[in-house]
């Protein structure tokens, strides 16, 4: 049914998806399969339905009895399971890439010889190995050096030397690691300069970008402490980065659309929904850290409230076509989402903090912020966190420095024992980055 759509996923980058949708002046009707209830997906949608991700033939069920025009789909896992693929058998189109298409993400070592066969330029050296004894003469070749299982890893599988280990044999402990759950283990050389995310909308033709976006995955202010899904990110106001030249995200572009073209030349078929390019900007030009085949999150909630176009109308030219011919615009402001999280979020079990987890929070006034919600539980007595990221607050301004400002007046409004990183956005570490930027292309 034209103006039925299905969102599938319940953390706070399904919240902004189904706001974005939500605010569209076609006023369509809005469905939600969540594997938890989250209030604020519930609150903008018609029904919602709690299942597994991997039920396939209940999110077909309930897309058929909902008569979805088409469904957006948020997570990876879902993408992994093969979801798009299902509903489509159903006659039912998907704003996301079927299985063999989202490889892309689910498959480092997919990408990496994708960009090698077709002459793509940004990757890295790199290898990928299902032998242990072919690993050392690699390391030994690699002044610096990161470990990635070939799979899934909800964003924090990626190991960094000098950041997670220090010496090569650590390195092939983890690489031995890697091998005994995941079929095989790609090693890259370390690279150096300061990451980006690029997400672009594609339909398999034309691809689109979006204002790119800078996340920050350490759990600590200072960029300390372990690997998270994302602390927090911020775009600027001129839809570029502080710390990137002037040709870093045309570079960037013309990797995602030599991208694009070559998954349809290796499948046959065109890459529908989000391909989202983690880029790292170096002296030697940008190289790829990963695609993924989905919004980021937290990224999507620095874009998603910025869009100008209808994002209905948007869906709809990636599914059925027309995005060539459609203008994609954002507002020209600045974002900064600051992630609230449970004390213990990150922290080992025996941390006196650890028990803030599953812990009743209260969310007040946050002024003029926007609230997504992520991993939280409506009971009747009142919300509760989860162990992972609660809540993104989001601060929308003329300038970077407004935007941090309303994002971080917002987080004083949620009460009980979480935490946050208040640095992230402040002009401070944003010169760390520009200063770490200037230096290595002095040298």
């Amino acid at each position: 049914m034209k103006g039925s759509i299905l969102v599938l996923g319940h953390g706070a980058r399904e919240h902004a998806i189904t706001e974005t949708l939500h605010r569209s002046g076609e006023k369509p009707r809005l469905h939600a399969y969540m594997k938890a209830n989250n209030p604020g997906i519930a609150g903008l949608c018609e029904t919602t339905c709690l299942g597994n991700y991997d039920d396939l033939s209940k999110i077909v069920s309930y897309a058929r009895s909902r008569e979805v025009e088409f469904a957006v789909i948020g997570p990876e896992d879902p993408l992994n399971m093969g979801v798009v693929d299902a509903l489509a058998e159903a006659g039912i189109p998907s704003f996301g890439p079927l299985r063999d298409l989202a490889r892309l993400e689910t498959s480092k070592s997919f990408t990496r010889d994708l960009l090698t066969k077709y002459g793509i330029p940004g990757n890295p050296s790199y290898g990928v190995f299902t032998d242990l004894k072919e690993i050392p003469a690699f390391l030994d070749g690699l002044a610096g050096i990161v470990v990635k299982p070939d799979g899934l890893t909800g964003g924090k599988g990626v190991m960094v030397q000098g950041d997670h280990f220090e010496t090569k044999g650590e390195a092939l402990d983890l690489c031995a690691a890697i091998l005994r759950e995941h079929p095989s283990v790609t090693v890259e050389e370390r690279l150096e300069g300061e990451e980006f995310s690029l997400q672009c909308l594609c339909n398999g033709k034309t691809v689109v970008p979006t204002p790119p976006v800078q996340d920050h995955k350490r759990r600590f202010v200072g960029d300390r402490g372990p690997n998270t899904g994302g602390m927090g990110s911020y775009s600027c106001e001129d839809h570029s980065l502080p710390f990137l030249g002037p040709r870093d995200l045309e570079e960037a572009l013309e990797i995602t659309r030599r991208v694009a073209e070559a998954i349809h030349r290796e499948t046959g078929r065109y890459y529908k929904g989000v391909m989202y390019g983690g880029f790292i900007a170096t002296v030697e030009g940008v190289r790829l850290l990963e695609y993924n085949a989905r919004f980021g999150d937290p990224e999507a909630m620095n874009i998603l409230p910025l869009m100008e176009t209808d994002f209905v109308a948007v869906c709809r030219a990636v599914v059925a076509g027309g995005l060539e011919d459609l203008r994609v615009s954002f507002a020209r402001k600045a974002t900064v989402c600051k992630y609230i999280v449970p004390k213990g979020y990150g922290l080992p079990a025996d941390h006196p903090d650890a028990s803030s987890t599953a812990a009743p929070i209260e969310v007040g006034d946050v002024g003029a912020a926007r609230l997504y919600y992520a991993s939280v539980d409506r009971r009747p007595d009142g919300l509760y966190m989860s162990t992972s990221r609660a809540i993104g607050v989001v601060g929308i301004g003329e300038d970077l420095e407004e935007a941090e400002r309303i994002a971080e007046a917002a987080v004083s409004a949620v009460r009980g024992p979480v935490d946050h990183r208040p640095d992230i956005g402040t002009a401070a570490l944003i010169a760390r980055r520009v200063q770490h930027m200037n230096s290595l292309r002095r040298k």
